[in-house]
């Protein structure tokens, strides 16, 4: 094999497959990535771990056809430090010749007959605008559980209903769901599929530049336990997770007794400085009056901040606690200039939506309820 390419091309291709690849491989080979070269002028460079798999294929001028397995890891690094000229890469018996002006690294071959075989490339159930889907991800993926006591709550829960798209997530503490449209391959496409947070996050992140996204759900994806995701000349692959989600939409507050419009920025200023003296795991208070929310933390003989914000509030005054990152992870989320509060009581959860003015209608298409932390008495 041997092909020459440009440094900024290889570094990006490599850099993109490369991503995902496992620290600690249960097998050697899943270090590595598969550089294919073709006569018809094109390389294409693949990687996989049996839970997710990566391909693009960019433009190369191919003077011998092949296929090589190198370490993905060290190859990423090495193109990205390259200096700004072609690059040449040969395979050269047992091992990869990697040239670039006067900059030379020999890269030891891994058995490519020992890759496993990557996922069939999917068929799109349909696509969506890609910087509309990866806001969407963000928004979600924030409330996803980041532990293993619960591998399903690990997951962002993805639902399909015609023309519409539905993501949701929670890890007990907080709830996000967020509404969005899609331009489903046919008019009654129902799916289900519950997808790592983690991956797919790093996906909508990845192919979110692309103008639109090809999704891939079930048997178009290869099988029941596969999502696709295509853009330019991208392709990834996650394998979903198993098991039941759990029924969370009820917890969605149907009324309120209170609600609180507030400047965002104004608010994730104010909490961020109040919360340096809340100690691990301390909430931070928030009492809303006519006119305010008053934010506190620390009591007693420990630090304590207080600061007020400006807030349009109706019903009853109210004081709610709550986990500082929890509600700085929704605040960050809901993408709107102001954000709404939706309280019961003090000892049930609050929902957040956003909105573009003190005047405009609450925009519900993000949801976002947390868990209040209960005050001691």
């Amino acid at each position: 094999m041997k092909f020459r390419v440009e440094r900024d091309v290889l570094a990006e291709a490599v850099t993109w497959v490369a991503r995902g690849l496992p620290s600690r491989p249960p097998v050697p080979v899943l270090a590595g990535v598969l550089l294919e070269a073709t006569a018809e002028g094109e390389l294409t460079l693949s990687a996989f771990d049996y839970e997710v798999s990566a391909r693009i294929t960019v433009p190369a001028d191919v003077t011998e056809a092949g296929t090589v397995l190198v370490l993905g890891r060290l190859l990423a690094d090495i193109s990205r430090n390259l200096p700004a000229k072609p690059v040449e890469i040969v395979a050269d018996g047992n091992k990869v010749q990697v040239v670039c002006g006067s900059s030379r690294f020999a890269l030891l071959q891994m058995p490519a007959g020992d890759y496993p075989t990557l996922p069939t490339s999917p068929n799109p159930t349909g696509s969506i605008d890609g910087s509309t889907f990866t806001q969407a991800v963000a928004q979600v993926a924030v409330a996803a559980d980041r532990g293993d006591t619960l591998p399903i709550l690990t997951g962002v829960r993805v639902e399909v209903d015609g023309e519409k798209m539905t993501l949701l997530a929670t890890d007990r503490y907080r709830l996000a769901m967020r509404e969005l449209t899609w331009n489903p391959g046919t008019p009654d496409s129902a799916h289900v599929a519950l997808v790592p947070a983690r991956t797919l996050s790093e996906t909508a992140r990845a192919l979110g530049a692309a103008g639109s996204i090809d999704v891939a759900f079930g048997d178009e994806a290869g099988g029941d336990g596969l999502v696709g995701f295509e853009a330019g000349r991208r392709r990834t692959t996650s394998r979903l997770l198993d098991g039941e989600y759990p029924k969370v939409a009820k917890i969605f507050p149907s009324s309120s007794e209170i609600e609180a419009v507030i400047a965002t920025a104004d608010l994730i200023e104010a909490v961020k400085r109040v919360a340096l003296v809340a100690e691990r795991n301390t909430p931070v208070r928030l009492r809303f009056t006519d006119g305010s929310v008053a934010i506190e933390a620390g009591t007693g003989e420990d630090a304590q901040a207080s600061e007020a914000v400006e807030a349009h509030v109706q019903g009853p005054d109210v004081e709610i606690a709550f986990n500082p990152g929890y509600l700085l992870d929704g605040l960050g989320a809901v993408g709107k200039d102001y954000v709404r509060f939706a309280l019961t009581a003090p000892q049930k959860p609050a929902m957040l939506t956003g909105q573009e003015s003190l005047e405009a209608d609450v925009d519900t298409s993000y949801r976002y309820v947390l868990q209040p932390v209960r005050l001691a008495s």
